[in-house]
């Protein structure tokens, strides 16, 4: 049986690519400059050209493409996909409609908006973790120095080039103002975002005047969803990461190594330890961390962020902010714990720094019900599942995932 797999630079690729071999799968890789793109004829004949000389069972790729979906409904290919970007505006394109759709969302909050307004292609799964590759890096001669700590963050601060927010020059005080005091008052409350229902119409057209957003005729995404998730949430969410790895410093001084992609990110007391390869890097560090911190970005309403899996999935001890879908899959303070506020934050780092046998048996937890429940192959045979695909009768069964990445 043959896979047409889209590819790009995701995270999970060599993950993915090695489970559908290892299922028996026959991969054909296909790439192309607009697989972004809402239209492209050249997109449009290469995808043709590739799917006519084979069958293929299933498309699939990491996150949705209209391109991709146009392609699967005109040769009547069923289209996989796995969603782990939110905010992602090419959902919001009425391609996502098509019936070969079979498109997961890890974010239950957004699966069900889609869901209630009618589009039956869209389904549940949370994110797939590789939990075996710690076993091989743990063999390997590794910097202690470097990927040890008491506790540790690793993400962006989004306080890069790509914050919108800071690009509103010129916007009025009053706008400047009311944006100010909601993503304030968004900062207190964990589980709900309320973002898009408080930009009125004049704050609206005072953001179109300074950043303005046309959408084409190939996309429905409205003002409210564009403005809400890419300019305040991250704004939010640099706001909240910085003023909790300040708390950290200021309370657990030069315990806290912090990775990043802005080498120039100064917070005292907290080491930035510059960016951290996802393969080669990330492991490590959740492995060797007592405490590793995830600062939910805040247009994921109430998924389970791909950081958090990858923490888990290598026995790291994870300590959280509030997110609903933990509860659907994890025990609290049993396989993971999260935090309420920053105060709370503070009080379980103190906790669990000091009462290491509790701190060792709940990381182990989570990673044995990672390792059970969310693994690749298992999510890869759910998704087919729901899609009524049998898999092939061949699975190979090897353990070579490793020797296909360079580490």
């Amino acid at each position: 049986m043959n896979v047409l797999f889209i590819d790009w630079d995701c995270f999970g690729k060599v993950d993915a690519v090695f489970t559908l071999d290892q299922m028996g799968y026959e991969i054909t890789m296909f790439s192309h400059k607009d697989f972004q793109a809402r239209l492209s004829p050249e997109y449009d004949k290469a995808f043709d050209e590739t799917v006519k000389q084979k069958p293929y069972q299933f498309c699939f790729s990491f996150n949705f493409y209209p391109l991709v979906a146009e392609g699967c409904k005109r040769n009547n290919i069923p289209y996989l996909s796995l969603v782990y970007d939110n905010p992602y505006v090419m959902l919001y394109s009425y391609t996502i409609i098509y019936p070969t759709n079979y498109v997961f969302f890890f974010d239950r909050q957004e699966y069900i908006k889609f869901r209630n307004i009618g589009i039956s292609t869209v389904y549940y799964m949370p994110l797939p973790v590789n939990a075996t590759i710690i076993d091989f890096l743990a063999k390997k001669e590794y910097d202690h120095e470097r990927y040890s700590c008491d506790v540790s963050f690793v993400g962006s601060l989004y306080n890069e080039d790509h914050n919108f927010y800071d690009r509103l020059v010129g916007i009025n005080d009053y706008t400047r103002g009311y944006l100010e005091a909601i993503m304030e008052a968004q900062l207190k409350v964990y589980g709900y975002n309320f973002m898009e229902e408080v930009l009125t119409g004049e704050i609206l057209q005072e953001l179109q005047r300074v950043s303005p957003y046309t959408s084409d005729r190939f996309g429905v995404e409205t003002l409210e969803y564009l403005y809400a998730n890419y300019f305040l949430c991250r704004k939010i969410t640099c706001m909240e990461r910085i003023r909790l790895l300040t708390a950290i410093g200021e309370h657990f001084p030069d315990k806290l190594k912090l990775f990043t992609i802005n080498r120039n990110a100064a917070i005292p007391h907290v080491q930035n330890m510059g960016p951290a390869d996802y393969y080669s890097e990330m492991p490590y560090i959740f492995a060797n961390s007592k405490i590793n911190l995830n600062i939910t970005l805040r247009s994921i309403q109430s998924g389970i962020p791909l950081r958090a899996m990858d923490i888990m999935g290598t026995g790291g001890f994870l300590l959280t902010n509030y997110q609903a879908d933990f509860l659907e899959h994890f025990v609290p303070d049993e396989d993971f714990v999260y935090f309420t506020d920053p105060d709370d934050m503070l009080h379980k780092i103190d906790y669990y720094l000091s009462h290491d046998k509790e701190r060792k048996e709940i990381a182990e937890n989570g990673y044995r019900k990672v390792l059970k429940n969310h693994s690749f192959e298992k999510c890869f045979h759910d998704m087919m599942q729901v899609a009524h695909l049998c898999p092939p009768d061949n699975p190979k069964h090897n353990s070579n995932i490793l020797e296909t990445i360079k580490l």
